[in-house]
């Protein structure tokens, strides 16, 4: 074992420099795993924070027409929303079942107004394919989340490596095997708690716009149309 004073002296250094090969290795990888973590934990709060902005943007317009299928008609953009993407894969299931076309031109609202309403049938299509939007989108906010999980419980098994002779080997690596889960454990849990959030409210967006679409351009007698997909 090496002297306390020296280790003392050295600190974490003097036990890096005295590591074994495989256990500088080690470190290093636990130190490249560290800044990939934290690299992931602030692109995922800043796509998370310009996302809630977005939502707050688009739900703002989107309230101020009792017209559903107003900001579709004026082909308004709110990139980074998840909940416009799942207005915009509504809207285009509902013109494409109303009009037999999801494309928005001059006489977009000259045909809706004259447009039959649809059957239930053709709501459920529309409901699907908001359904879709809301997993697709929840799919691209949790991606990368599985390698801060992979970190947080990952770490920590990598200070079980024979690092160095003595005690001062098994401090450096328990040390920066913590370095690394700790934060990372505590990013992971919020960015799934900010994330489950905004797909919660993509949901909730859904069944509003749903039932607005329903209400107003839904027949429950109607027959389905003749033409399909």
């Amino acid at each position: 074992m090496f002297p306390p004073d020296l280790i003392a002296a050295g600190g974490l250094l003097f036990a890096f420099d005295h590591a074994t090969i495989a256990g500088k290795v080690v470190l290093s990888l636990l130190a490249v795993g560290s800044i990939f973590s934290w690299s992931i934990m602030i692109t995922k709060l800043r796509v998370i924070q310009f996302a809630r902005k977005q939502n707050a943007r688009f739900l703002a317009a989107f309230h101020q027409d009792r017209q559903p299928l107003r900001l579709f008609e004026k082909n308004a953009r709110f990139p980074g929303s998840p909940v416009f993407s799942v207005y915009r894969a509504g809207c285009q299931e509902m013109t494409f079942h109303l009009l037999g076309s999801a494309e928005v031109d001059e006489t977009f609202r000259a045909r809706l107004e004259i447009a039959d309403k649809i059957s239930p049938a053709q709501m459920g299509a529309v409901n699907a394919a908001m359904e879709r939007a809301v997993g697709e989108t929840a799919l691209e906010l949790e991606s990368q989340m599985i390698l801060l999980a992979t970190a947080v419980s990952g770490s920590p098994f990598l200070s079980l490596a024979t690092m160095a002779p003595g005690v001062s080997g098994a401090l450096i690596t328990t040390v920066t095997a913590l370095c690394v889960a700790i934060p990372a454990m505590f990013g992971y849990n919020f960015l799934v708690t900010s994330i489950r959030a905004v797909i919660v409210e993509m949901d909730n967006f859904a069944a509003e716009l749903a039932s607005e679409l329903e209400h107003k351009y839904v027949d429950h007698n109607a027959r389905v149309p003749e033409f399909r997909r």
